[in-house]
């Protein structure tokens, strides 16, 4: 029986996604199905093949965005693991065999993130595990930085969707990403869910990926991306903190926007950010809020030490 279905969204990104198929033939472990969903491309990315791997490709006739694209593949997967990878990876040929076995070491484990290096500088770091802060911030650990000082395993707030592997069990029972996202922090929500039942995501160096980075979007910051990020850190802070949580983190949470605020002015996008604070708000109602019980009372206080001292971390990096 196969343990693994490695989903891969696709959107109009054909190259990329040929380049890296190629890279999952070379996979030492080579028990699992591939399965690509595709957000209604329109330059012939549905006619990829591969001889080597078992290829399924979903054609949707919509872009539903990298959650709805997610989703659908979760629906799709009858294996106990998933691993959701982005279709602007190269992977290293351990990555299957790495990622599989680092989520096996308990079954308190929900996700395992790869590391994800730089495509074009391959000794730099383009993410080892999300950090998330009081603030509402959410940071890619280890951005920019020598890939040698992050070598070691280590648990993290959250694992990037763009390579990481999920226990399927967990995620039933936390249910998929949230589609209110449409794209972007989709996966530090979905690990928060997982870290408020109690659960633990990993960083697995050993599972190695080159990613190229805003292959869709195109670049760093747009005014798309701007918008759905500013709007989907109110969503994140309003699914997951009970009322008091989110009154003792308002002044931080407010000292973060301000900093955004001024971030953004600099770089011509505080309109947009400022659009998706303001949707956020008079959308949030719309997401899947975690209800509070007191039986995770631990894991939230826990939570709320790790949202402050990440705090100290981002501002001392």
């Amino acid at each position: 029986m196969q343990e693994v279905t490695i989903v891969i969204p696709n959107y109009n990104g054909k190259r990329l996604l040929e380049n890296c198929l190629k890279t999952l033939e070379q996979q030492t472990y080579k028990d699992f199905k591939v399965l690509v969903v595709d957000n209604g491309s329109s330059d012939g990315s549905t006619e990829v093949s591969s001889e080597k791997l078992e290829l399924e490709i979903v054609s949707i006739k919509e872009n539903l965005g990298f959650c709805g694209a997610v989703n659908l593949g979760i629906q799709k997967t009858k294996t106990p693991y998933l691993i959701l990878l982005n279709n602007d990876t190269e992977t290293d040929r351990y990555f299957v065999e790495k990622l599989l076995a680092g989520i096996k070491k308990s079954e308190r484990i929900f996700s395992c993130g790869a590391q994800m290096i730089d495509f074009k500088d391959h000794e730099m770091l383009d993410n080892a595990g999300d950090l998330y802060t009081a603030m509402g911030w959410a940071v890619a650990r280890g951005k920019g930085k020598k890939c040698e000082d992050f070598e070691r395993a280590v648990r993290v707030f959250s694992c990037c969707a763009g390579a990481a592997i999920y226990r399927m069990d967990i995620l039933k029972k936390i249910g998929g990403l949230d589609e209110q996202h449409f794209a972007y922090l989709e996966d530090v929500d979905l690990g928060y869910r997982a870290r408020i039942d109690g659960f633990e995501n990993w960083y697995t160096p050993e599972a190695k990926v080159y990613h190229v980075g805003s292959a869709t979007t195109g670049t760093r910051y747009n005014e798309k991306k701007v918008f759905l990020a500013a709007r989907n850190t109110i969503f994140v802070i309003y699914k997951n903190m009970p009322l008091l949580q989110l009154i003792l983190n308002f002044p931080f949470i407010l000292f973060g926007m301000i900093v955004k605020t001024l971030f953004f002015v600099k770089k011509g996008f505080v309109k947009e950010y400022w659009s998706g604070i303001c949707e956020g708000v008079r959308d949030c109602h719309k997401c899947r809020k975690v209800s509070f019980t007191g039986k995770n009372l631990p894991h939230y206080l826990k939570i709320q030490l790790e949202l402050w001292g990440n705090i100290g971390r981002i501002l001392g990096a």
